[in-house]
Protein backbone atom coordinates (compact mmCIF):
# COMPACT_ATOMS: atom_id res chain seq x y z
CA UNK A 1 0.00 0.00 0.00
CA UNK A 2 1.60 3.33 -1.07
CA UNK A 3 0.68 6.85 0.60
CA UNK A 4 0.63 9.83 -2.08
CA UNK A 5 2.24 12.88 -0.65
CA UNK A 6 -0.61 15.36 -0.71
CA UNK A 7 1.90 18.15 -1.12
CA UNK A 8 3.51 16.59 -3.89
CA UNK A 9 0.00 16.51 -5.54
CA UNK A 10 -1.15 19.97 -4.44
CA UNK A 11 2.04 21.28 -6.46
CA UNK A 12 2.50 19.39 -9.20
CA UNK A 13 -1.62 18.70 -10.20
CA UNK A 14 -2.64 21.79 -12.01
CA UNK A 15 -5.33 23.99 -10.21
CA UNK A 16 -8.83 23.66 -10.94
CA UNK A 17 -11.04 26.66 -12.18
CA UNK A 18 -13.63 26.14 -9.96
CA UNK A 19 -10.53 26.70 -6.92
CA UNK A 20 -9.23 29.93 -7.97
CA UNK A 21 -11.08 32.45 -10.47
CA UNK A 22 -8.40 35.39 -11.77
CA UNK A 23 -11.55 37.59 -12.59
CA UNK A 24 -9.14 40.55 -13.70
CA UNK A 25 -11.55 43.21 -14.86
CA UNK A 26 -13.61 43.09 -11.44
CA UNK A 27 -10.10 43.40 -9.89
CA UNK A 28 -9.23 46.23 -11.71
CA UNK A 29 -12.61 48.00 -11.44
CA UNK A 30 -12.22 47.57 -7.64
CA UNK A 31 -9.01 49.01 -7.77
CA UNK A 32 -10.63 52.10 -9.70
CA UNK A 33 -13.33 52.25 -7.35
CA UNK A 34 -10.95 52.75 -4.08
CA UNK A 35 -8.54 54.93 -6.25
CA UNK A 36 -11.65 57.36 -6.24
CA UNK A 37 -13.16 57.18 -3.40
CA UNK A 38 -9.24 58.37 -1.65
CA UNK A 39 -9.18 61.15 -4.53
CA UNK A 40 -12.62 62.38 -2.89
CA UNK A 41 -11.63 61.62 0.51
CA UNK A 42 -8.29 64.07 0.07
CA UNK A 43 -10.23 66.48 -2.03
CA UNK A 44 -13.20 66.92 0.63
CA UNK A 45 -10.16 67.30 3.49
CA UNK A 46 -8.45 69.88 1.76
CA UNK A 47 -11.30 71.82 0.74
CA UNK A 48 -12.60 72.05 3.98
CA UNK A 49 -9.25 73.25 5.01
CA UNK A 50 -9.22 76.10 1.89
CA UNK A 51 -12.61 77.38 3.30
CA UNK A 52 -11.44 77.45 7.10
CA UNK A 53 -8.08 79.62 5.43
CA UNK A 54 -9.71 81.27 3.72
CA UNK A 55 -12.49 82.67 6.33
CA UNK A 56 -9.59 83.23 8.35
CA UNK A 57 -7.41 85.14 6.26
CA UNK A 58 -10.30 87.47 4.98
CA UNK A 59 -11.20 88.64 8.17
CA UNK A 60 -7.61 88.37 9.64
CA UNK A 61 -5.45 89.87 7.51
CA UNK A 62 -6.62 93.31 7.87
CA UNK A 63 -6.34 93.31 11.78
CA UNK A 64 -2.78 91.65 11.77
CA UNK A 65 0.03 94.77 12.07
CA UNK A 66 2.84 95.68 14.23
CA UNK A 67 0.59 97.03 16.50
CA UNK A 68 -1.43 94.06 16.92
CA UNK A 69 1.61 92.09 17.60
CA UNK A 70 3.66 93.89 20.36
CA UNK A 71 0.30 95.21 21.90
CA UNK A 72 -1.15 93.83 25.33
CA UNK A 73 -4.81 92.51 25.82
CA UNK A 74 -7.37 95.17 25.87
CA UNK A 75 -10.91 95.30 26.84
CA UNK A 76 -11.72 97.22 23.21
CA UNK A 77 -10.69 94.71 20.74
CA UNK A 78 -8.85 98.26 18.38
CA UNK A 79 -6.25 98.43 20.91
CA UNK A 80 -6.18 94.49 21.99
CA UNK A 81 -2.89 92.43 20.96
CA UNK A 82 -1.15 89.18 21.49
CA UNK A 83 2.56 89.74 22.75
CA UNK A 84 1.97 88.16 26.49
CA UNK A 85 0.30 84.98 24.36
CA UNK A 86 3.29 85.02 21.82
CA UNK A 87 6.10 85.22 24.86
CA UNK A 88 3.94 82.61 26.38
CA UNK A 89 4.03 80.31 23.50
CA UNK A 90 7.62 80.87 22.49
CA UNK A 91 7.97 79.41 26.59
CA UNK A 92 6.13 76.44 26.24
CA UNK A 93 7.96 75.63 22.86
CA UNK A 94 11.58 76.49 24.41
CA UNK A 95 10.78 74.50 27.55
CA UNK A 96 9.13 71.44 25.58
CA UNK A 97 12.17 71.58 23.40
CA UNK A 98 14.81 71.63 26.42
CA UNK A 99 13.01 69.08 28.60
CA UNK A 100 10.81 66.83 26.48
CA UNK A 101 13.25 66.46 23.32
CA UNK A 102 16.70 65.13 25.55
CA UNK A 103 14.51 63.03 28.10
CA UNK A 104 12.18 61.17 25.29
CA UNK A 105 15.81 60.45 22.52
CA UNK A 106 17.57 59.27 25.41
CA UNK A 107 14.90 56.83 26.65
CA UNK A 108 14.26 55.85 23.00
CA UNK A 109 17.78 54.76 22.21
CA UNK A 110 18.41 53.07 25.20
CA UNK A 111 14.54 51.07 25.19
CA UNK A 112 15.79 50.14 21.85
CA UNK A 113 19.46 49.72 21.64
CA UNK A 114 20.43 49.18 25.20
CA UNK A 115 17.41 47.40 27.07
CA UNK A 116 16.91 43.64 27.39
CA UNK A 117 14.24 42.09 26.30
CA UNK A 118 12.67 41.43 29.82
CA UNK A 119 9.10 41.62 31.09
CA UNK A 120 9.65 44.86 32.52
CA UNK A 121 10.70 46.52 28.98
CA UNK A 122 7.60 45.22 27.18
CA UNK A 123 5.45 46.57 30.19
CA UNK A 124 7.28 49.77 29.73
CA UNK A 125 6.99 49.70 26.04
CA UNK A 126 3.23 48.93 26.17
CA UNK A 127 2.64 51.68 28.88
CA UNK A 128 4.73 54.51 26.70
CA UNK A 129 2.38 53.17 23.88
CA UNK A 130 -1.14 53.60 26.18
CA UNK A 131 0.18 57.24 27.07
CA UNK A 132 0.24 58.29 23.92
CA UNK A 133 -3.23 58.02 23.04
CA UNK A 134 -4.31 59.52 26.50
CA UNK A 135 -6.41 63.07 26.45
CA UNK A 136 -4.58 65.43 26.71
CA UNK A 137 -7.18 67.16 29.75
CA UNK A 138 -5.98 63.92 31.85
CA UNK A 139 -1.91 65.38 31.76
CA UNK A 140 -3.59 68.77 33.08
CA UNK A 141 -5.37 67.18 36.29
CA UNK A 142 -1.97 64.87 36.74
CA UNK A 143 -0.02 68.19 36.03
CA UNK A 144 -2.29 70.27 38.29
CA UNK A 145 -1.99 68.09 41.12
CA UNK A 146 2.11 67.02 41.11
CA UNK A 147 3.30 70.42 39.52
CA UNK A 148 1.02 73.04 40.66
CA UNK A 149 0.16 71.88 44.24
CA UNK A 150 2.70 69.45 45.01
CA UNK A 151 5.84 71.49 43.68
CA UNK A 152 4.83 74.76 43.74
CA UNK A 153 8.11 75.88 45.96
CA UNK A 154 9.82 75.00 42.88
CA UNK A 155 7.65 75.90 39.58
CA UNK A 156 5.81 78.83 41.83
CA UNK A 157 2.20 76.74 40.87
CA UNK A 158 0.00 78.19 37.81
CA UNK A 159 3.45 79.24 35.90
CA UNK A 160 5.60 79.08 32.81
CA UNK A 161 7.40 76.42 34.44
CA UNK A 162 4.51 74.56 35.38
CA UNK A 163 2.88 74.60 31.50
CA UNK A 164 6.25 73.46 29.83
CA UNK A 165 6.57 70.40 32.49
CA UNK A 166 2.79 69.69 31.84
CA UNK A 167 3.17 70.16 28.07
CA UNK A 168 6.72 68.39 27.97
CA UNK A 169 5.02 65.43 29.79
CA UNK A 170 2.30 65.11 27.00
CA UNK A 171 4.90 64.65 24.05
CA UNK A 172 7.13 62.38 25.55
CA UNK A 173 5.48 59.34 24.55
CA UNK A 174 5.60 60.44 20.82
CA UNK A 175 8.77 61.39 20.76
CA UNK A 176 9.97 58.62 22.25
CA UNK A 177 7.50 55.96 20.07
CA UNK A 178 9.24 57.94 16.76
CA UNK A 179 12.79 57.68 18.10
CA UNK A 180 12.16 53.91 18.46
CA UNK A 181 10.98 53.59 15.26
CA UNK A 182 13.47 55.54 13.63
CA UNK A 183 16.37 53.55 15.37
CA UNK A 184 14.49 50.66 14.03
CA UNK A 185 14.66 51.49 10.41
CA UNK A 186 18.57 51.39 10.54
CA UNK A 187 19.93 48.37 8.86
CA UNK A 188 20.95 45.48 11.55
CA UNK A 189 23.49 44.63 9.07
CA UNK A 190 25.78 48.47 10.47
CA UNK A 191 25.64 47.23 14.10
CA UNK A 192 27.32 43.87 13.21
CA UNK A 193 29.16 45.56 11.18
CA UNK A 194 30.75 48.10 14.16
CA UNK A 195 30.65 44.73 16.17
CA UNK A 196 32.89 43.20 14.39
CA UNK A 197 35.19 45.83 14.11
CA UNK A 198 35.43 45.82 17.93
CA UNK A 199 33.59 48.95 18.48
CA UNK A 200 31.33 48.79 21.52
CA UNK A 201 27.66 49.35 21.35
CA UNK A 202 27.38 52.68 22.47
CA UNK A 203 30.60 53.84 19.97
CA UNK A 204 27.81 52.47 17.27
CA UNK A 205 24.93 53.97 18.01
CA UNK A 206 26.52 57.41 18.53
CA UNK A 207 28.95 57.28 15.20
CA UNK A 208 26.39 55.27 13.03
CA UNK A 209 23.25 54.50 13.84
CA UNK A 210 22.13 58.03 15.29
CA UNK A 211 23.24 59.87 12.47
CA UNK A 212 21.45 57.55 10.21
CA UNK A 213 17.83 58.09 12.12
CA UNK A 214 18.41 61.47 12.64
CA UNK A 215 15.84 62.44 10.28
CA UNK A 216 13.58 59.94 11.31
CA UNK A 217 14.36 61.26 14.57
CA UNK A 218 13.21 65.51 13.43
CA UNK A 219 10.27 64.31 12.34
CA UNK A 220 9.03 63.01 15.34
CA UNK A 221 10.36 66.16 17.36
CA UNK A 222 8.33 68.06 14.01
CA UNK A 223 4.75 66.14 15.48
CA UNK A 224 6.10 66.89 18.99
CA UNK A 225 6.09 70.60 19.05
CA UNK A 226 3.08 70.69 16.64
CA UNK A 227 0.99 69.12 19.54
CA UNK A 228 2.24 70.65 22.20
CA UNK A 229 1.91 74.64 20.41
CA UNK A 230 -2.06 73.97 19.58
CA UNK A 231 -2.79 71.90 23.10
CA UNK A 232 -5.48 74.41 25.27
CA UNK A 233 -7.13 71.35 27.66
CA UNK A 234 -3.92 71.13 29.95
CA UNK A 235 -2.90 74.25 30.13
CA UNK A 236 -6.76 75.31 31.09
CA UNK A 237 -6.88 72.56 34.11
CA UNK A 238 -3.57 74.27 35.53
CA UNK A 239 -5.01 78.01 35.36
CA UNK A 240 -3.27 79.34 32.35
CA UNK A 241 -4.67 82.89 32.31
CA UNK A 242 -7.00 84.57 29.88
CA UNK A 243 -5.94 87.76 30.70
CA UNK A 244 -2.19 88.68 30.98
CA UNK A 245 -1.65 92.78 30.92
CA UNK A 246 2.04 91.83 30.90
CA UNK A 247 4.82 89.75 29.95
CA UNK A 248 5.99 86.99 31.59
CA UNK A 249 9.79 87.68 32.57
CA UNK A 250 10.83 84.00 34.34
CA UNK A 251 9.85 80.82 35.14
CA UNK A 252 7.68 81.31 37.53
CA UNK A 253 5.60 84.11 36.22
CA UNK A 254 1.92 83.91 35.12
CA UNK A 255 0.70 83.31 31.48
CA UNK A 256 -1.00 83.10 29.03
CA UNK A 257 -0.76 81.22 25.09
CA UNK A 258 -2.26 82.10 21.73
CA UNK A 259 -4.82 79.36 21.51
CA UNK A 260 -5.86 80.22 25.13
CA UNK A 261 -5.93 83.73 23.86
CA UNK A 262 -7.86 82.69 20.40
CA UNK A 263 -10.28 81.11 22.70
CA UNK A 264 -10.91 83.92 24.89
CA UNK A 265 -11.44 86.21 22.36
CA UNK A 266 -13.98 83.27 19.98
CA UNK A 267 -16.20 83.38 22.77
CA UNK A 268 -17.03 87.04 23.06
CA UNK A 269 -20.13 88.24 21.14
CA UNK A 270 -18.46 91.43 19.04
CA UNK A 271 -16.96 90.94 15.76
CA UNK A 272 -14.04 92.79 16.71
CA UNK A 273 -13.06 90.61 18.39
CA UNK A 274 -13.73 87.29 15.87
CA UNK A 275 -11.31 89.60 13.83
CA UNK A 276 -8.38 89.69 16.29
CA UNK A 277 -9.05 86.36 17.31
CA UNK A 278 -8.58 85.25 13.19
CA UNK A 279 -5.45 87.27 12.86
CA UNK A 280 -3.72 85.46 16.12
CA UNK A 281 -5.05 81.93 14.44
CA UNK A 282 -2.67 83.33 10.72
CA UNK A 283 0.55 84.19 14.00
CA UNK A 284 0.42 80.68 15.29
CA UNK A 285 0.07 79.45 11.76
CA UNK A 286 3.10 81.02 10.95
CA UNK A 287 4.84 80.51 13.78
CA UNK A 288 4.30 76.90 13.17
CA UNK A 289 4.80 76.53 9.60
CA UNK A 290 8.59 78.56 10.43
CA UNK A 291 9.41 75.99 13.28
CA UNK A 292 8.65 72.83 11.09
CA UNK A 293 10.44 74.34 8.02
CA UNK A 294 13.25 74.84 10.44
CA UNK A 295 13.30 71.26 11.33
CA UNK A 296 12.98 69.96 7.56
CA UNK A 297 15.87 72.05 6.78
CA UNK A 298 17.89 70.33 9.16
CA UNK A 299 16.56 67.39 8.16
CA UNK A 300 16.73 67.48 4.87
CA UNK A 301 21.06 68.57 5.84
CA UNK A 302 21.54 65.53 7.58
CA UNK A 303 20.10 63.60 5.00
CA UNK A 304 22.37 65.38 2.43
CA UNK A 305 25.18 64.65 4.79
CA UNK A 306 25.00 60.77 5.38
CA UNK A 307 24.19 60.54 1.28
Amino acid sequence: MTVQDPKKNLFTQPLSSSLFTANLPQRYRLDRLFVFFCLVAIALSVLALAVLMYDFLTDGLPRLNGQFITSFPSRRAASAGIAPALVGTFWMLFLVAVIAFPVGIGAGIYLEEFASDSGLSRIIEININNLAGVPSIIYGLLGLQLFVRGLEPITGGRSVLSGGLILSLLVLPIVIVTTREALRAVSDSIRQAGAALGATQWQVVREQILPIAIPGILTGTILALARAIGETAPLVVIGALTFVPYLPTNLQSPFTVLPIQIYNWISRPQPAFHDNAAAAIIVLMLVLLTMNATAIYFRNKFQKMRA
